[in-house]
């Protein structure tokens, strides 16, 4: 079968960012005039999601806490992410270049926890061992849109300051009680924990649509979680999106824990796979291709169960043991389930346009994407193309083309 040419298409969002980003740090943290006592050990708690400027933020605190007077050092806070070992989180944390030489602070992984006291939650509560024993916490995370669900709180500071900081131990608590836990528990618990322990301050960070940073925002515990309902807000009227509703194939060049916490974002493709949560109606996609596992994933391809099609090269870098501890842990099994592998690019695009039916080759609807937060650029079938030619802030460039080279690989996007 010779797949149909593709277009790429441009898409003009709005490009308001940070510039400098050391500088709006510092001036956050100050701004909220926290109380550290001269040689204080503070705990500055970074999670397991590819943030954009991650390394720069947590540079820019560690040295904005030592300018006050603090001993800062880095936890890694990422629940069951990272295999659920101190050494794969470290690896993680380095993956991004939260590193120790460019931070200038020590990592401490661990897995090891503290219980603190639950109350009438009805579920226990644990927090890092070295973040419980500091004389301060202060959490780092992006307020993002969730995967799994929407509620008035969804993935930001909150989540962190549970399953985060509470590690594998916490994130198995949470996440035995499904969608309900983490939409309806995580907030409670949240607040417990903002109300018993030593977290002094949240750094919330929100992305525009061209993954850059365009909020950084410094919050002390007691508003916490209003302030992060406006982020999550600001989020969610700027989340990109497919320019249709309606797909034959999607090309999704790469999965990767870096660039969603289930690989592809579900609010792009339109694919939950929790049980009995009811997917949404658009977009409206009958197959989904991923070709590659990103680097930055290391090995983890929770959310390949979202693909209809992977090839023999995504196969080959699964790391099963840390993809089936998330899987596990998450309680959502259909997210790690096996794909129908190819053996190409090309043969696996060509399976999904098979298994679509008795579809016009010619007219077959398909995009591709480099990933699901790299959405200003595209490529585009024949068919979609009609349909957004006309939209605004939609420009056309170069010409139709084959995707493929000579052994049936993609050409770089």
């Amino acid at each position: 079968m010779k797949i149909p040419k593709l277009i790429k298409i441009k898409r003009t969002f709005d490009a308001s960012h940070i510039e400098d980003i050391e500088k709006e740090v510092r001036l956050q943290i100050l701004g909220c005039d926290i109380n550290i006592e001269p040689n204080s050990r503070i705990a500055i708690a970074v999670g397991s999601r590819g943030v954009k400027n991650i390394n720069r933020i947590v540079k820019a605190t560690v040295d904005t806490i030592r300018e006050i007077g603090g001993c800062p050092f880095i936890i890694p806070a990422m629940g069951s992410h990272g295999g659920a070992t101190a050494e794969g989180q470290r690896q993680v944390l380095e993956g991004y270049g939260v590193t120790e030489k460019f931070i200038g602070a020590e990592i401490l992984s661990s897995m090891q926890v503290v219980e603190l006291p639950s109350g009438d939650l009805g579920h226990k509560l644990y927090m890092d061992k070295n973040a419980y024993e500091a004389d301060g916490t202060i959490i780092i995370n992006r307020v993002k849109v969730h995967t799994d669900f929407h509620g008035t709180t969804e993935s930001g500071m909150l989540k962190m300051c549970v399953i985060g900081i509470g590690k594998h131990k916490m994130a198995l608590e949470i996440h035995r009680y499904g969608v309900y836990g983490l939409k309806e528990l995580i907030p409670k618990a949240a607040r417990h924990v903002l109300n018993n322990s030593n977290i002094i301050l949240g750094i919330g960070i929100v992305e525009n649509e061209y993954d850059e940073t365009v909020i950084i925002k410094a919050v002390k515990p007691e508003v916490m979680e209003q302030e992060e309902i406006k982020l999550l807000e600001y989020n969610r009227r700027h989340m990109p999106h497919l320019p249709v509703d309606e797909l034959d194939v999607l090309v999704v060049d790469e999965l990767g824990k870096e660039i969603s916490g289930i690989g592809i974002d579900s609010n792009i493709t339109g694919r939950i796979r929790i049980r009995d949560q009811q997917e949404p109606l658009t977009p409206n996609i009958t197959n989904i291709v991923v070709m590659r596992l990103s680097e930055g994933s290391h090995g983890n391809a929770l959310g390949m169960g979202l693909a209809d099609f992977i090839t023999r090269h995504f196969y080959e870098k699964i790391d099963f043991k840390t993809t089936y501890e998330n899987v596990v842990t998450s309680t959502f099994t259909e997210r790690g389930k096996m794909p129908i592998v190819a053996e190409t690019d090309h043969q696996a695009i060509e399976y999904a346009i098979r298994a679509c039916g008795p579809i016009d080759i010619e007219k077959v609807r398909i995009i591709r994407i480099k990933n699901t937060l790299k959405m200003d650029e595209m490529y585009v079938s024949e068919s979609v193309l009609k349909q957004v030619m006309k939209m605004e802030s939609i420009d056309i460039i170069g010409e139709m083309k084959y995707m493929l080279d000579d052994k049936g690989q993609l050409l770089s996007f």
